[in-house]
């Protein structure tokens, strides 16, 4: 009867690690898939531009009434996965930060 008892003992043990196994593996495989999916849908690029060397439409923007008293500080040139273009630009008004989403003529694009 121990034998039984015992032997029943073991089976439920290694069934339910087995059960945690294949959980673990299906985990780790939507994670791998998850991450894949991310990649692919952050697809841009993004270089650093100096804001002296932003497009006379941007710097006309800048200089216009809508942001008087905000400075650039970092400036980004974004390609999207499908080859469109816009400028990031984080800029600051004192304590303030804020990112704009600009094209090369300065128009508000996001």
């Amino acid at each position: 009867m121990k034998k039984l008892i015992v032997s029943a003992l073991a089976l439920t043990l290694i069934s339910f690690a087995s059960a945690e196994a294949q959980t673990a593996n299906q985990t780790t495989e939507k994670h791998a898939e998850h991450q894949q999916a991310q990649k692919a849908a952050s697809s841009e690029e993004k270089v650093a531009v100096k804001p002296e060397d932003l497009p006379e439409g941007i710097k006309k923007t800048i200089k216009s009434e809508e942001f008087s008293g905000w400075t650039v500080k970092k400036a980004f040139l974004v390609t999207e996965s499908d080859k469109t273009q816009y400028y990031e630009l984080q800029v600051a008004n004192g304590k303030e930060n804020a990112r704009v989403k600009l094209d090369k003529d300065g128009r508000n694009v996001g």
